[in-house]
């Protein structure tokens, strides 16, 4: 049953050899890689006027030339990436190029935030869209935060089911997105350029107010704007996904994904400010700028719709990458090798599971609140923007490759600029939150380190570089005089084929009962007794009616007394025909084989007992 759920739910398993099938081209590619960057247009704007309304709404005028700063930092980075292409063809990651160029710290410090990134984006965009689904249908805010669980659900089981799948799914989803704000900014531009209705604006300011915003509130305006760039580097971090030639096709996505990034961006900033729209807590700004634009109406349905489910959907370009980067980590030793194997779909399925857990206990902490989630949301990505860009800088000086200024000049430029947005976004948002984050950095390093560290001391620990000869030494106690001990809690079949099996492989066979309840030790004594079993069986006394503790002191104390060789513990199992009849009973032989896995010396062996009915 649990197979055929598997199939149903994430589909049959794919060929190693049909790896190359599973790569995208660039309309498809765009809507796995760009969902993220893109889900930024319904928010970003509005993270800016939450920041200018704070002095009242003659502030909001600002909000244009904070965008107009937002988008020229945009092309900034766009192009700072396409160099990493360029110089990473097979996929170049903040974490590969700021290892490779500024040391494993520096390269941990990117990875880390990339890895918070990537959780918080599926976080803060399940969040958002479940926002705006809520500002349609307010009767829905009581289970928002089940709704945002069961949606990081399904985007981890599409996610399982294959690259090209997930990318065919959300295809129409994202390209709907952008004709309907294309369509939504084209009649906005075109009524505020000739005019609508009077009563569907806002009154207008009076003309006594005016304001002095100060350098602090317009840096935290446009540290809160620069969320608009979260996922952007998302193309240089997925190269591999891209059909050949590889590296050409990930510079033309992302170029295509920058300019309709700034236009959307650009244009959602501009009608907010045409139509004097101050955030509120019952209504997301771009659900405002559409009612106002088409009055309401199927078309302000669709372009929520669209909203919610570009906003769900930028998730997907964390499941796209997290679970790389992770495959990447694990095989440099920084994560569990578990997280390196590709699963029946040809991706990572243990990192997309990893990915989806967090991401939905994130959103239960934080109570599905995008306002409370943001603040912890920009650190990382700029962390590793500025790494990225800065040992791209250190390449192009090393490598000196034809036209090395130009592009160390790009790289450079990329790298100020992005640790100058680091470090107004560190100072504006470390009392919001973002404190939390350069808690959590040190503590990934530290975990990952741990793991490499690990790995290092089991490989030492297990290497043969200093033996001298080949085979393997025998136990100094032979095999057929090394005890063994069966566990029983009663007389049944289930005993009889273990008690065989221990017999045939030593001539100490040690049969255990631990006596919890004296009625059934007599029981179990009186049928012993009675089927004159050849070896004896030895009560162990339980006081407090434990049945591992006794067992485990007695497999101890034998252990103990054997200088060298080993301790056969073996286990009768009976087997149930169906998977929930397993339920049903105790798991004392579980129990045990994980109890004893942790006990040098001592070997586990289950006899299984397959029932017939």
């Amino acid at each position: 049953m649990a197979q055929n759920l598997r199939r149903f739910l994430i589909g049959n398993p794919l060929a190693t050899a049909e790896q190359h099938k599973q790569r995208l081209g660039i309309a498809q590619a765009l809507t796995l890689l760009s969902a993220d960057a893109l889900s930024s247009v319904a928010y970003a704007t509005e993270e800016i006027l939450l920041v200018l309304v704070t002095v009242g709404t003659a502030g909001l005028g600002f909000s244009i030339p904070i965008a107009g700063a937002v988008s020229i930092l945009v092309v900034t980075v766009v192009v700072s990436y396409t160099q990493v292409i360029r110089a990473y063809p097979a996929g170049g990651g903040s974490y590969t190029v700021a290892k490779e160029n500024l040391g494993e710290l520096f390269g941990l410090f990117a990875a880390a935030g990339l890895l918070v990134d990537y959780v918080l984006t599926v976080s803060v965009s399940v969040a958002a869209g479940v926002a705006a689904m809520v500002s349609a249908l307010p009767v829905l805010r009581p289970v928002s935060v089940t709704l945002g669980v069961l949606l990081v659900g399904v985007m981890t089981v599409m996610h399982l089911r294959g690259v090209r799948e997930s990318a065919r799914a959300v295809s129409v989803l994202v390209y709907g997105f952008i004709g309907s704000f294309l369509v939504m900014l084209a009649y906005g531009l075109f009524r505020s350029a000739f005019g609508g209705p009077a009563e569907a604006l806002p009154p207008a300011p009076g003309p006594q107010e005016s304001v002095n915003l100060g350098w602090f509130l317009v840096l935290h305006a446009f540290a809160s704007g620069c969320t608009a760039l979260t996922g952007v580097e998302a193309v240089s971090n997925g190269v591999a996904v891209f059909r050949a030639p590889e590296a050409r096709n990930a510079r033309a996505t992302l170029l295509l994904l920058g300019v309709t990034l700034i236009v959307l961006f650009m244009g959602v900033t501009y009608l907010a400010a045409t139509y004097r729209i101050a955030p509120s807590e019952q209504e997301t700004v771009v659900s405002q700028v559409a009612r106002i634009t088409f009055s309401g109406g199927l078309l302000y349905f669709v372009v929520q719709a669209a909203s919610v489910a570009i906003l769900i959907l930028a998730a997907n370009t964390s499941f796209a990458d997290f679970p790389r980067l992770s495959s990447i980590l694990a095989r440099d030793g920084f994560m569990p090798r578990q997280m390196a194997h590709l699963g029946d779909r040809l991706v990572y399925s243990n990192g997309i599971i990893l990915l989806g857990v967090l991401s939905a206990l994130l959103l239960v902490v934080f109570e599905g609140d995008t306002h409370r989630l943001i603040p912890l949301y920009a650190i990382g990505v700029f962390l590793a923007f500025t790494l990225s860009q800065g040992g791209m800088v250190l390449y192009w000086w090393r490598k000196r490759l034809t036209g090395w200024r130009a592009s160390l000049a790009v790289n450079a430029v990329g790298a100020s600029v992005t640790s100058l947005v680091l470090l107004v976004f560190t100072v504006t948002k470390f009392v919001d939150g973002a404190w939390i984050v350069f808690l959590t950095l040190p503590v990934i390093i530290i975990m990952l380190s741990t793991i490499r560290n690990h790995y290092r001391d089991v490989a030492e620990y297990l290497s043969l570089a200093d033996r001298r000869g080949a085979g393997a030494q025998p136990p100094s106690t032979p095999v057929a005089q090394s005890p063994v001990i069966v566990p029983v809690g009663g007389v049944n079949h289930a005993v009889l084929p273990a008690l065989a099996y221990a017999q045939s492989i030593s001539k100490d066979v040690r049969v255990i009962h631990v006596e919890s309840d004296p009625a059934e030790t007599a029981r179990v004594r009186e049928r012993w007794e009675r089927l004159h079993i050849s070896v004896p069986l030895t009560i162990l006394p339980s006081p407090y009616r434990s049945v591992t503790g006794p067992l485990l002191d007695y497999i101890d104390d034998v252990n103990r007394k054997l200088a060298h060789g080993y301790v056969t513990v073996v286990l009768p199992e009976f087997v149930p025909r169906r998977w929930w009849q397993h339920l049903l009973h105790n798991q004392t032989a579980l129990v045990l084989k994980a109890m004893l896995l942790f006990r040098p010396g001592v070997v586990v062996v289950s006899i299984p007992y397959h029932l017939r009915r």
